[in-house]
């Protein structure tokens, strides 16, 4: 358990991130189309049913998104269903329309993490920005990362870390490579 879950309901807040080769979660212009770019099969990776792949979203109690990930979101036409969905900004927002499992907030991330979300979620999601992951890894929010690697060099955009964190070691625990060329690591931070 984190220091920052005290006796507080056991939650876990995952940063997911899709990255390039060679480190860049989207081009400069935020586009991640890219992402979508058919690649040769990779024989032995493992593919995953429609089923499967409703299963496991229906896990995912909370999703936390940035603001630019958000605009991004409502393009592509809102791919988080009805799960609850928070956005952290600054910015003012007009209210989210109809869906009502949209929420705003600017404050304190710990405070966020500890007192607002893990009361009432277990399976959190970190979808994006890349400032915000950052963010939540300072300050020891995060107890999984999830990198599914994409298999293009991008060359140029936004990273995903830029130097800005300090030294810490985690914990392989899972390995998956895709029919599709994508591998997924997952680690998990060592608490003891």
């Amino acid at each position: 358990m984190s220091p920052s879950q005290g006796t507080a309901k056991v939650r876990t807040v995952t940063l997911h991130m899709v990255s390039s080769l060679d480190g860049f979660i989207a081009k400069h212009d935020n586009s991640v189309s890219w992402m979508d770019t058919p690649g040769s099969i990779y024989e032995p990776g493992v593919s995953i049913s429609e089923e499967e792949v409703s299963t496991f979203l229906k896990s995912i109690d909370c999703y936390v998104l940035g603001s630019r990930t958000y605009e991004h979101a409502l393009e592509l036409g809102w791919p988080y269903g009805d799960t609850p969905v928070v956005v952290v900004s600054s910015r003012e927002w007009p209210p989210a329309g109809t869906r009502k499992t949209i929420e705003f907030y600017s404050g304190d991330l710990k405070t966020l993490v500890d007192e607002k979300l893990a009361p009432r979620y277990r399976n959190i999601w970190l979808v994006g920005g890349a400032m915000l992951s950052q963010r939540f890894l300072e300050l020891g929010l995060v107890g999984e990362i999830r990198l599914t690697i994409a298999p293009v060099l991008l060359g140029a955009g936004l990273r995903l870390f830029d130097g800005s964190l300090k030294e810490k070691r985690w914990d392989l625990k899972n390995v998956i490579a895709y029919k599709n060329g994508f591998v997924e690591l997952s680690y998990a931070v060592p608490w003891a």
